[in-house]
């Protein structure tokens, strides 16, 4: 087949791509741009873009229409140099795509417009969704391609009657099928997962005996776009000063002043600022009258949640309460829930235990042993 192959620079794209040229696979490889000027404090716009041009090959005065990003961010200069590097060592083409307006919108934006509303996103489940197996899926089709690949640790299978289904990845450690519940049955079909039935350990050295130059290079941890973890300081350089408000306790009793519903998620103890006899946790943020309640861890705890924007993988809809397991965030352990269908975008997910910090703009994702059935994003 010829396939569109993301790289990214990262050791996992890379054994990825190595793996379906050794299967005899026409392959395209592609580094998804998500960053325009300015997105990023301190960037160089026109430094970056001549760095670039010199890695991707570009000849003089086409223009690739990227930019640079923050050193410890993701799709670096760096990142381009290891990508390219791979790719001239499989003989394949490298190109860069620019993504930065899409990306800018669907997953920044959104980012954004969800803290300010008081819950708490999850912008890689957004970006799989809307630009790697939407808008990059898109490319490969005008490129003729017959399918797409990627280096999650996940795995695509069909059932009996040929519907497509998403599994967990063979390595448990490693498995992303969390941040893919999202996926369509067009997208599915079109895509490939490489490294679904390796352990993160065989991927590397795979790259150590090809001689790649990131076989040891560190995997990203860190949300994209705010590589220092401070996703406040990302808000505000978009939208001005957090304006402060209070905090309240369960009953409405000020126990005092917040610097911004932008710093608080739901679970969080550290950074409050406020003195107790007792330890205090966030319990919700109020966008409304813009209040964050505190009290007592066991506060947290509850058995039941509703979502919204819900996807299933194996049907389109339940007909009847479905027992399965779920997670309402990516390193949450899957716990025993029934499932009910309460309108056709709309699910409640009543766990047999009560869960801590179900939160507001996080995913909860359903699982029938290492079958995905779907998620959908927490309401409360």
């Amino acid at each position: 087949m010829k396939i569109l192959t993301a790289m990214s620079g990262g050791v996992d794209s890379s054994v990825a791509a190595h793996l379906l040229k050794a299967d005899g696979h026409e392959l395209i490889g592609a580094m998804m741009r998500f960053f325009d000027a300015g997105d990023i404090a301190g960037n160089t716009y026109e430094a970056f873009q001549h760095s670039l041009e010199a890695v991707t090959g570009a000849s003089a005065g086409q223009k690739l229409h990227v930019s640079g990003v923050a050193p410890r961010s993701c799709c670096t200069l760096s990142d381009a140099e290891d990508a390219r590097a791979v790719a001239n060592a499989l003989d394949i083409p490298f190109y860069v795509f620019n993504f930065s307006e899409n990306f800018a919108e669907a997953v920044m934006n959104k980012f954004v417009r969800a803290y300010l509303a008081g819950t708490t996103p999850n912008p890689c489940i957004d970006c799989n969704r809307f630009l790697k197996f939407e808008k990059f899926l898109h490319r490969a089709t005008e490129l003729d391609c017959d399918k797409i690949a990627t280096g999650h640790y996940a795995r695509i299978s069909a059932d009996a009657n040929g519907r497509f289904l998403l599994r967990t990845g063979a390595d448990t450690t490693k498995d992303q099928s969390y941040v893919l519940y999202a996926m369509t049955q067009a997208q599915l079909s079109r895509t490939i997962f490489p490294l679904g039935e390796l352990k993160k350990e065989e991927a590397r050295e795979i790259a150590q005996k090809m001689g790649f130059v990131n076989a040891q290079k560190r995997d990203s941890q860190d949300i994209c776009f705010a590589p220092d973890g401070d996703y406040a300081g990302f808000i505000r350089q978009r939208t001005g000063a957090t304006k402060k408000g209070r905090f309240i306790d369960r009953s409405g009793k000020i126990l005092g002043e917040h610097k911004g519903i932008v710093h608080y998620t739901i679970g969080q103890r550290k950074g409050l600022g406020i003195s107790a006899p007792e330890p205090l946790f966030v319990l919700a943020v109020n966008a409304d009258d813009n209040t964050v309640t505190l009290g007592a861890n066991e506060d947290l705890f509850t058995r039941k949640l509703t979502a919204r924007d819900v996807n299933f993988i194996p049907f389109d809809r339940l007909d009847s309460p479905l027992r399965a397991t779920a997670k309402i965030r990516y390193a949450h352990a899957p716990q025993p829930a029934t499932i009910f269908q309460t309108a056709p975008d709309e699910i409640v997910c009543e766990f047999e235990q009560p869960q801590r910090a179900i939160t507001p703009g996080q995913a909860v994702v359903f699982y029938d042993g290492d079958i995905v059935i779907g998620g959908a994003t927490i309401l409360g």
